[in-house]
C-alpha cells in the first residue's frame, strides 16, 4: 500500500511545479501622476515609488531555484528601470504636460 501510494505521490510531483510561460514581446505599465505635486520632494518621492512598481510588475518575478531567471529579472528591472527614469526626468522637468508615464521592458 505504501508503495502505491510514493508511486502515486511521484507521479503527480511534475504536475505541481509551475509552468513559467516565456515573455513573447515587451510588457507596459502605464504610471499616473496627474495627482501628485512634482515640484515638490514628497511628489517626485512618491512617482518614484509607482515607477518601481510598475517596473516589479512588467519585469515580473523569477522562482528561488531558477538562477539563470532570476538573473533575467534583474537585468529586466535594471534596464526598465533606466528607461522609466529617463521619461520621469522629463515629466518632472515639464510637470504641467499631464500625461501618464509608460513603463515598458525592452525587447529581446
Amino acid at each position: 500500500m505504501s508503495k502505491i501510494l510514493i508511486l502515486a505521490a511521484l507521479a503527480a510531483a511534475p504536475l505541481a511545479q509551475p509552468v513559467l510561460a516565456q515573455p513573447t514581446g515587451p510588457r507596459t505599465a502605464t504610471v499616473a501622476h496627474t495627482d501628485l505635486d512634482l515640484s515638490t520632494a514628497k511628489g517626485v518621492k512618491a512617482l518614484d515609488r509607482r515607477i518601481w512598481r510598475a517596473v516589479v510588475a512588467v519585469c515580473g518575478t523569477a522562482p528561488d531555484y531558477d538562477l539563470e531567471g532570476k538573473n533575467d529579472v534583474r537585468a529586466c528591472r535594471r534596464d526598465t528601470r533606466i528607461l522609466a527614469a529617463a521619461e520621469a526626468e522629463q515629466v518632472i522637468a515639464d510637470a504641467a504636460r499631464g500625461q501618464p508615464i509608460r513603463i515598458t521592458t525592452r525587447a529581446r
